[in-house]
């Protein structure tokens, strides 16, 4: 998955033009992801991800059968451009998503079989000759590599089964447009619009046996996580109005829009 916001450049590797390249690993440094106002997550992150980010859902293109494809994404920031859980090159949260520590690696799809690893060139630890190869001198891939190509695979799996979740939300008729409106200390207002959530209130007026297939399913577990994570909005509220106080700070007044 290539997040335009995050891998500024993402490069197909290859044994042969990348054989002496060397990655400065683990990333220490999260000002690379400052620009990310919203990150996808998987739905087994979910039950960490609550604990700290706001969940909510976008949609995300088209499935093949012409249906809106839906996903789940932590919500990072109120405004575009903007990541509140970076503070200079810090990363505020304890849980660190699966989309970022697979960083600076990601996968690109070719056809419907075929992946490609990508690494963003445009990254600094890619840029000097500190850190460890990828490739060894007869280019095979270092356990380094393979260790983050597994990485990779996972997250890729993950994700096609998260697609089936929202699929199923979505044919229950659960997810519903929603918006939220803070108020800041000045008395100016600001609206965060463009996503979804699940409606409680249909959730509880299912079926009994609609119900029952989605606690087996680990579903309903789901939905839960997601209802709990929202009072994180509160944090990102209390964020905003620390940043945009902080001395040299610009007016904040870019509608916020998870992207």
């Amino acid at each position: 998955m290539i997040n335009q916001n995050l891998h500024r450049r993402a490069t197909g590797l290859d044994s042969v033009q990348h054989r002496n390249l060397t990655l400065n690993l683990p990333v220490t440094d999260w000002s690379v992801a400052n620009q990310m106002n919203a990150l996808f997550v998987a739905a087994v992150e979910f039950i960490d991800v609550c604990r700290e980010f706001p969940i909510v859902f976008v949609k995300a293109g088209t499935e093949p059968d012409g249906s809106d494809s839906i996903a789940p994404i932590a919500v990072l920031g109120l405004t575009q451009n903007t990541n509140l859980y970076v503070a200079g090159d810090r990363w505020r949260a304890q849980y660190i998503p699966a989309v970022l520590r697979v960083y600076p690696f990601c996968i690109a799809k070719l056809d419907n079989e075929k992946f490609a690893v990508c690494y963003d060139a445009e990254w600094s630890g890619a840029q000097g000759s500190e850190g460890q190869r990828l490739f060894d001198d007869q280019g095979q891939a270092t356990e380094m590599l393979k260790t983050y190509q597994s990485q990779l695979e996972t997250l890729e799996s993950e994700i096609q089964r998260t697609r089936s979740v929202c699929k199923r939300f979505q044919e229950l008729g659960l997810l519903q447009d929603m918006r939220f409106d803070v108020t800041l200390p000045d008395g100016s207002k600001h609206t965060v619009d463009g996503f979804m959530t699940l409606d409680d209130k249909k959730a509880t007026a299912l079926p009994d046996d609609v119900v029952a297939e989605l606690h087996r399913s680990g579903l309903l577990g789901l939905a839960h996580l997601h209802w709990a994570s929202m009072g994180n909005m509160r944090r990102l509220v209390d964020w905003h109005i620390e940043r945009a106080a902080a001395p040299g700070a610009l007016p904040i007044d870019t509608p916020g829009r998870p992207a």
